[in-house]
């Protein structure tokens, strides 16, 4: 996609954006941060320096809650996968050491 400039309106103001975004992402994205700026300045008082920094800081908070979290339930769903894989093994009758080795378990006569 080719760069073009845009122009987005968060906190009240207008920013010149250089980008190969799409506009509906691009409008997304200001609205996300137009959303944050509503919680940290007061209806009515105008978007400072201070308070975009602020909005920023709250989002990458915000990111980095939720990376913790998809980590979490990362490790939670490997471990969870693990132990079914064991049920089937022993379903199966395949001990552990044939499932880590490769081995197939071969119990015909």
């Amino acid at each position: 996609m080719a760069r073009r400039t845009v122009q987005l309106r968060v906190g009240g103001q207008t920013y010149r954006v250089v980008t190969s975004a799409s506009d509906e992402e691009l409008q997304r994205l200001a609205a996300v941060v137009d959303q944050k700026l509503a919680t940290v300045v007061p209806a009515g008082r105008s978007v400072t320096p201070q308070a975009m920094l602020l909005a920023a800081i709250a989002l990458a908070h915000d990111l980095e809650q939720e990376r913790t979290r998809t980590a979490a339930i990362a490790v939670r769903a490997r471990d969870a996968f693990g132990r079914i894989l064991q049920r089937v093994d022993a379903v199966l009758g395949a001990g552990p050491e044939a499932s880590s080795s490769g081995e197939a378990n071969d119990s015909t006569p």
